[in-house]
């Protein structure tokens, strides 16, 4: 236990992959860096674990495409940290029916998946390769809008400069289009349509609401670019490279340590934890925790403005999450040979059916079809299983109303059919399994409030200025020298460092740090993502 009286310049409440990337930034600038995290190992959902013998399975986040162009992990140098990636063959995949066997694949190049869209449906491959263009135009001003510190300034210059004030204004409504809209007007045929819809279904956005098209543009084109990695070894290899990078700078990592409470002293904070230790932040507390955790216990309500009490009461989560787990003895037996190749698979709808599946969850109906996005982690990094098997996953979404242990459980047997049916024999490869309930993921990691994966809703009304309450958007809180680093905050849910990121910052300019090194880390947030 640590001495009554122990001072640092910092403190870190959770060691996520913000958490960590705030505290390696901060001791970069030479601040006494302390992390404390509730759970026996840090990650929070960024973890491996062997659930069967010599099967590595990540239990929560998987595969990262937008870690692969975050601009905080590039400065970080992740690699330098013992951090190496692998790829599936095609990112992803998703077969129109059950019956479909030739389902739609994300190519390794745009060049491949255009050819073989432009196979089933004549000129959707040139539709593709125009859409790739475009992107490749806007990619880095288009990114560092999304990722970068909100509002955007620079950014929108240049991608009006870059697309014309024509082509700006036309690239701007197709983002606002909902994805089966978006689909529509960029494609003829039904399979590319399914490459963006499969991809908005990864949020929580209806995919016939705005928004949802911007999700799916998003994911697919850096998918094209940079597909669907994964860490070598598992998830927890990207954990422990933060936590390398971190400390070798000079940041301090404790684990086990469950902060109760943050209280303002005068020109200090200190930190409370349940195990009775009291430390005291000179300069700075960032808290990589749930807005609701912050804004709910560990400040009091007393030092909070009434407004701010109010708005944290209407913070709209994302809707649950249930996992199913299988160790197997072969690859999964797919009706389409293409799936083979495809770290990830999404199932069970078409653009018609992901609209019902929306309806189910939106009404509190536990969907007796659901959408259901498999991971295949052995096809994507072979050390994760024994050679011929498969460590996969796959995950559903649950209403954020239905909370029943039952209906859960009844949800995970629902995804097994999905599976089934895609795959016949599937079920019976399968040498173990395992279900995380959504309690179960909230156990594991407090942050995933009810199962809740994103750190609130990723609909417009909570995003950007919004997020995570009106007011009071990005990491600053009406507390002096208390900043919220986690996926609350803009630019959201993804691992991506970006919250911890721009939290770090926010606390150094707002202890005048000048000079080369501040000037250093918001060139990192602003620039780092050209090519």
């Amino acid at each position: 236990m640590s001495a009554v009286g122990e001072q640092v310049d910092a403190i870190v409440v959770g060691a996520g992959p913000n958490g960590l990337t705030a505290a390696a930034l901060l001791a970069d600038a030479g601040w006494d860096v302390l992390v404390l995290e509730a759970q026996p190992e840090p990650g929070g959902a960024v973890r491996t674990a062997e659930l069967h013998s010599g099967y590595r399975a990540d239990l929560f986040s998987a595969f990262y495409p937008l870690a692969a162009v975050s601009p905080v992990f590039a400065e970080l140098d992740l690699p330098a940290h013992g951090l190496v990636w692998s790829r599936s063959p095609a990112a992803f995949g998703h077969p129109r029916a059950p019956e479909d066997e030739d389902a739609v694949t994300l190519r390794a190049t745009a060049q491949d998946t255009a050819h073989d869209l432009e196979r089933r449906c004549a000129g959707d491959g040139d539709a593709w390769m125009r859409l790739h263009e475009q992107w490749s135009t806007i990619r880095e001003p288009f990114l560092r809008m999304l990722l970068g510190p909100f509002p955007p300034i620079r950014s929108p210059l240049t991608a009006l400069r870059r697309l014309g004030a024509g082509e700006a204004l036309r690239f701007a409504r197709m983002l606002a289009l909902p994805v089966r809209r978006m689909a529509h007007e960029l494609f003829t045929g039904e399979s590319a349509g399914l490459l963006l819809q499969g991809n908005a279904a990864h949020a929580d956005i209806p995919v016939d609401a705005a928004g949802s098209g911007l999700m799916g543009y998003l994911l697919t084109m850096v998918a094209q670019d940079v597909g669907f990695p994964v860490p070598t070894g598992g998830a927890g290899e990207l954990t422990a490279a933060l936590v390398r990078r971190a400390t070798s700078a000079g940041a301090e990592l404790r684990c086990g340590r469950n902060v109760e409470r943050i209280e303002p002293s005068g020109t200090t904070t200190i930190v409370r934890t349940t195990g009775g230790e009291r430390i005291t932040a000179r300069r700075a507390v960032l808290a990589d925790v749930a807005a609701t955790s912050l804004y709910g216990h560990l400040l009091s309500p007393e030092i909070l403005p009434h407004r701010v009490r109010e708005d944290v009461k209407r913070f709209d989560w994302d809707t649950s999450v249930v996992k199913v787990n299988y160790a197997m003895s072969q690859p999964i037996p797919w009706r389409s040979p293409s799936l083979r190749s495809a770290g990830t698979v999404h199932l069970g709808a078409d653009g018609n059916g992901l609209v019902q599946w929306g309806a189910d969850l939106g009404t509190g109906t536990v969907p007796r079809s659901p959408f259901v996005i498999v991971g295949q982690m052995t096809t994507a990094d072979p050390t994760r299983s024994p050679a011929g098997t498969e460590s996969a996953w796959a995950y559903t979404h649950l209403p954020r109303d239905v909370s029943d242990d039952d209906a859960a459980t009844v949800l995970a047997q629902r995804m097994d059919a999905v599976i089934e049916e895609y795959a016949p024999g599937a079920l019976a490869g399968v040498v173990h399994r395992s279900v995380q309930l959504p309690g179960d993921l909230e156990r594991a990691d407090a942050n995933l409030v009810g199962g809740a994966v994103n750190g609130g809703t990723a609909q417009l009304h909570q995003q950007l200025v919004f997020r995570p309450i009106p007011g009071l958007a990005g990491p600053r809180t009406p507390v002096d020298r208390v900043y919220l680093a986690g996926a609350a905050t803009h630019p959201g849910g993804g691992v991506h460092g970006m919250c911890g990121a721009h939290a770090a910052a926010a606390a150094l300019a707002d202890h005048g740090v000048t000079g080369r090194l501040r000037g250093r880390i918001r060139g990192m947030i602003a620039h780092a993502l050209v090519d």
